[in-house]
């Protein structure tokens, strides 16, 4: 079986001292069990698909800068018959963050939010009051890295409304309270291959900031959640991450309740790098599977 490990062109828009690269690390390992497996650009136009009777998503993180090509992409594997890992289907529906709606409908907590497009008018105003919050965070629905997003106060919200009344003209918006809990305790993200728990890491923003990406300098905490906290981000997978390879749940906790703020099944970092089992636990997902 000739496998893609699918990642992007990278031209340094995420380039961080403090992310090692966890692709050539996948990669080499999967090498070493055996697997017949080499990167490859997804959209990349000399490759021949069908070469590949696989591919997995690792790092394809310019997908939500290039969405209309990364939908055609995933309908040429789909017509040629090419497993995706994560599925296709899947993918279609993690890529855009409506699908919030649907995991808040079966019963799963999630950040507060309300979705925005351009048939709305833009006062930001009125969501202070609506979150009963001094401080929103507004973000594209198809988005990544914190691209074009905004953590709006009253001193801002002005020049942000007027930022966002152009940027909706071509995307839809979600709009959630800032949850003051990322700064205090940090985002938690719990990692499952094929369903089963890996590992538990939270990420915090550094001093000034409100991102948590490592790419803006946020830092790692690898941690030991009892099984009560793995069992409550094991809800979300069960239910909306069937058959994946890999499923990151991210979120925190707000008066001891933990709140989803995304399922991560498309090209999360994944922090092989936090214990050497992780790899293992990955290869044993993957053989599994297929």
């Amino acid at each position: 079986m000739n496998i893609a490990l699918i990642t992007y062109e990278d031209k340094g828009a995420y380039d961080s001292p403090t992310v090692e690269s966890e692709d050539d690390k996948l990669l080499l390992f999967l090498k070493e069990k055996g697997l017949n497996i080499e990167t490859v650009i997804w959209n990349d136009e000399q490759i021949n698909w069908e070469n590949y009777q696989l591919a997995i998503l690792k790092s394809p993180w310019d997908y939500f800068d290039l969405y209309e090509d990364f939908k055609s992409w995933l309908n040429l594997l789909e017509g040629k018959n090419i497993r995706l890992l994560n599925p296709i289907d899947i993918v279609r529906w993690n890529a855009d963050k409506h699908y919030l709606k649907e995991i808040e409908l079966a019963g799963l907590n999630i950040t507060p939010s309300i979705f925005i497009n351009n048939s709305d008018e833009i006062n930001l105003n009125a969501f202070f009051e609506k979150f009963n919050t001094d401080k929103l965070i507004v973000k594209p629905c198809v988005s990544g890295g914190a691209k074009n997003t905004f953590k709006v106060t009253i001193d801002n919200v002005e020049a942000v409304n007027e930022k966002l009344s152009l940027l909706i003209q071509n995307e839809d918006f979600i709009i959630q309270p800032f949850l003051p809990e990322i700064l205090e305790n940090g985002e938690w993200s719990f990692i499952f291959f094929n369903g089963i728990y890996s590992h538990t890491l939270v990420k915090k923003a550094k001093q000034g900031d409100f991102r948590v990406q490592p790419a803006h300098g946020g830092s790692v905490h690898i941690q030991n959640p009892d099984q009560a906290l793995i069992e409550i981000a094991a809800e979300y997978v069960k239910l909306f991450a069937k058959d994946c390879l890999y499923a990151r749940v991210d979120g925190t906790f707000v008066n001891n309740q933990f709140l989803l703020m995304e399922l991560e099944l498309i090209e999360p970092f994944l922090f092989l790098n936090t214990a050497p089992q992780n790899y293992e636990n990955y290869y044993n997902a993957l053989k599994a599977l297929i």
